[in-house]
């Protein structure tokens, strides 16, 4: 993984060919368009995932996707933080299903898709403002849910402390939090989790 903030478009092309020469799949997050031109330059099948921000090129090392990690955002603003945690439990092996802007302000939207929430082997949800649906999500679900705070909301929240601090305090069990917009560590936990339950159900 290459985390692109901070890097010159050089460095960035430069990890990123060192990483396709390895032959395993290559994930460079945080890429705006202009990063990823010079990547598609230097290596054509690189691929650019607008809305996730990121460059992907896949390599040998992609399974066939198993088990089921439900990716839940509370709102359209969420979708990058969203985007970049589903891309990510894709890559390294999961069946990914999306639920997004079924925030609690429209709740009846998050309980048409229960479905989905029970058949989940983990689960991951974003949210901004005061980060309430993780909350609601732990009440509902049987499985382990990680928390997504993000910086989105206006006022008091504090670019994303504010739904941190509501998520770390969840009375609902089994919440686990990751860092402000983190959608990569919170995809690849949920990947590593859902890897683990496919081994014990084989």
């Amino acid at each position: 993984m290459i985390f692109c903030p901070g890097k010159t478009v050089e460095q960035i092309v430069s990890i990123f060919g060192r990483l396709i020469a390895s032959g395993g799949t290559v994930l460079a997050t945080r890429a705006e368009p202009e990063i990823y031109e010079a990547v598609k330059k230097a290596y054509p099948v690189a691929e650019y995932h607008l809305t996730a921000r990121a460059i992907v090129a896949r390599g040998d090392d992609i399974s066939e996707p198993a088990g089921l990690v439900a990716i839940i955002s509370a709102g359209t603003a969420d979708l990058p933080v969203a985007e970049e945690a589903a891309l990510t439990a894709e890559l390294i092996g999961s069946r990914v299903e999306k639920l997004y802007d079924v925030g609690v302000a429209g709740i009846h939207r998050l309980f048409d898709n229960l479905g989905v929430i029970n058949s989940a082997r983990v689960i991951v949800v974003i949210a901004g403002m005061e980060g309430a649906l993780a909350s609601v999500v732990g009440g509902l679900a049987t499985c382990p849910v990680i928390a997504v705070p993000t910086s989105v909301g206006y006022g008091a929240n504090f670019g994303g402390l504010a739904p941190l601090l509501t998520m770390l305090n969840s009375c609902a069990t089994g919440v686990a939090v990751v860092n402000i917009d983190n959608g990569y560590g919170a995809g690849y936990m949920a990947a590593l989790i859902n890897r683990v339950g496919e081994n014990n159900n084989s």
